[in-house]
């Protein structure tokens, strides 16, 4: 059946339609792409544990969204729902810290909204306030410009009609050296426009979902010159129905960083510079990673890119380590490693070597 492709609006209704109405708990899901698979770090068991059994319920993440060092920051989440991430985070930023939530359905913000009290008594303190808007217009709220030392958004940017306004909009409220940490759904190619019409589709995360290539190209374009990817795991379309309507489509889950500093160079470059983790960011005694390719052990001394350099020595992150050439004018050309392949991790096998390879599995820096 051929669809008409949707406009502006109408993917706005759809999507307001589907979480507002059509579900009414994570379990009347038909994938696992709204669905958050990753294991809940120890730390963060008993903070969930202190939300209402309602917002748990109405959760439709695919991340985990809860970078380190939070305690004091201003925090933005983008397409909040019913509040989970807002409420978890509200723990960990502390009275000092503060909690925006921005979403668009006002059955999801009712929700938010209606355990307000519940939490503000359950952590002795009201750090929270729920906005309804569109992520694709941020500058029509009430949220002042470089504002936010980190912005979040768990499986929600897949759902907007103009990603390239999201990040623009997400850059200009973050501090100098903060960072957009999200969580959403791309795929292996560009989504066909009948499966973009598709409003089951649409709502469960899958047709709107980027091309992975498209998506660094779009947050280049924004001015995030250096995407670093966090994790990632292949989705699971068990529905026999979607996944006949999806076909050879493969998508991933996977969790970005975008930090917003202006002099970010547009491939790993390498200046003579190392960096060495302290180990004092808590709840990482002896490594902290960056990204999937910059695990950092405690006291060792680790070369990095001159990107890598700058999204800790201008970040939340410089006091945690200590920096060997910062002021460096040296050059060595590209650091080895630093391709353009499918950066998710997939595993298939190759007709000529049957075989697992892994796509992404070249080191960067």
């Amino acid at each position: 059946m051929t669809r008409t492709p949707l406009n502006e609006a109408a993917v706005q209704q759809a999507v307001q339609t589907y979480y507002g109405s059509t579900l009414s708990s994570s379990a009347d899901l038909r994938t696992n792409a709204c669905c958050d698979a990753s294991a809940v770090p120890a730390a963060l068991r008993p903070l969930l544990g202190r939300l209402h059994p309602e917002v748990l319920s109405r959760y439709y993440g695919c991340g985990l969204v809860c970078p380190p060092l939070l305690e004091g920051a201003w925090v933005l989440d983008l397409g909040c729902g019913s509040g989970r991430d807002a409420y978890l985070l509200a723990q960990l930023v502390g009275p000092s810290g503060s909690v925006v939530g921005v979403d668009m359905t006002a059955e999801q913000l009712a929700v938010a909204e209606s355990h307000r009290v519940f939490h503000a008594e359950a952590f002795g303190y009201d750090n929270v306030r729920f906005l309804e808007g569109f992520i694709e217009q941020l500058e029509q709220l009430d949220l002042e410009p470089a504002s936010f030392d980190v912005v979040i958004s768990n499986c929600v940017v897949n759902l907007s009609t103009d990603k390239l306004a999201v990040l623009r909009g997400v850059r200009r409220l973050l501090k100098p050296g903060g960072e957009f940490h999200f969580a959403d759904v791309y795929a292996d190619r560009r989504v066909p426009q009948a499966l973009q019409a598709d409003p089951v589709l649409y709502g469960e995360c899958l047709s709107g979902a980027l091309y992975w290539n498209d998506f660094l190209r779009l947050a280049r374009q924004a001015g995030f010159a250096d995407p670093r990817l966090l994790s990632d795991r292949p989705l699971e379309i068990t529905d026999p129905e979607l996944a006949a309507r999806t076909g050879e489509l493969r998508f991933f889950s996977a969790t970005y960083r975008l930090f917003n500093i202006d002099s970010l160079e547009d491939a790993c470059e390498d200046h003579g510079q190392a960096v060495i983790y302290k180990g004092t960011i808590p709840g990482h005694p002896h490594r902290v990673d960056l990204d999937i390719h910059h695990s950092f052990e405690t006291g060792r001394v680790f070369p990095v890119c001159g990107n890598s350099f700058k999204m800790l020595h201008q970040s939340r992150l410089a006091p945690h380590f200590s920096f060997i050439n910062a002021h460096s004018s040296a050059h060595f050309g590209l650091f080895p490693g630093c391709g353009s392949v499918m950066p998710f991790t997939s595993t298939t096998i190759t007709p000529a070597t049957s075989a697992p390879t892994t796509a992404g599995s070249s080191s960067c820096c």
